[in-house]
């Protein structure tokens, strides 16, 4: 019998390469998806169509509300002010974004660990990249080795004498176009993967806001086309 593995899937091109990579390391999947009342919500409908396509066994998709009506809020992704569109490269790299969610990854991976004790998985995947990337701490290798050593101590397992946890961030040293073609490789549909944090009514990326441009970017590096619809293609 495989061993469990919980992914968490946004419907993007990082998380939907690292359960690919899961996948081809022969694990069972669990894909674990947030909706947190993010503007962009048609990555939930990635996230269903990403996990489905790679035969995740169970696709688990958890509310919970970060927005200012929920009581949190303090970020563009959750409503509170403008999506950043057309900044360069240099100012993408540079600072903290509005599109920054306080502590995001660190609510995910909290669940994401809860259901890891649940189902007896010892591996945890998550698609961060400190490569190209948009400036959020919660993606840096400090963080995840410092999650991973704190969710060793607070769980049953950790310090039961159990199999001990790993959190498994497969494309955090690539940048995206390498991503993009370990994703081919493994034969990724990357139609059906969204990105944008800012597409139009008809879930059309915009190709100007900081995930357009670092997933144009990548293809780009790649040398194949973006197979998705844009507003604009950047």
């Amino acid at each position: 019998m495989p061993d469990r593995a919980i992914v968490l899937c946004s419907g993007g091109v990082d998380s939907t390469t690292t359960m690919a990579i899961a996948r081809s390391l022969g694990f069972e999947l669990y894909a674990l998806t947030f909706d947190y009342g993010q503007r962009h919500r048609f990555e939930l409908e990635a996230a269903r169509r990403v996990a489905l396509a790679l035969g995740a066994v169970r696709h688990q998709i958890t509310r919970i509300n970060l927005t200012s009506g929920g009581g949190f809020g303090g970020s563009a992704l959750t409503g509170e002010g403008t999506v950043p569109r057309g900044r360069s490269g240099e100012e993408i790299a540079s600072g903290i974004p509005a599109t920054y969610v306080p502590a995001r990854n660190l609510i995910f991976l909290s669940f994401a660990t809860a259901w890891a004790e649940i189902l007896g998985a010892n591996d945890v995947f998550i698609g961060v990249n400190a490569i190209d990337y948009s400036g959020y701490p919660d993606c840096r290798p400090e963080f995840i080795a410092a999650f991973e050593k704190t969710a060793r101590l607070a769980t049953r397992a950790g310090v039961g004498g159990g199999a001990v946890l790993r959190i498994q961030t497969p494309v955090i040293r690539m940048t995206k176009g390498e991503i993009i073609r370990k994703g081919l490789e493994l034969g990724v549909d990357f139609s059906l993967t969204h990105s944008c944090y800012d597409p139009d009514e008809r879930a059309r990326a915009c190709g100007e806001c900081d995930a357009c441009q670092l997933r144009l970017k990548g293809f780009r590096e790649a040398r194949v086309k973006d197979p998705v619809e844009y507003v604009k293609r950047g």
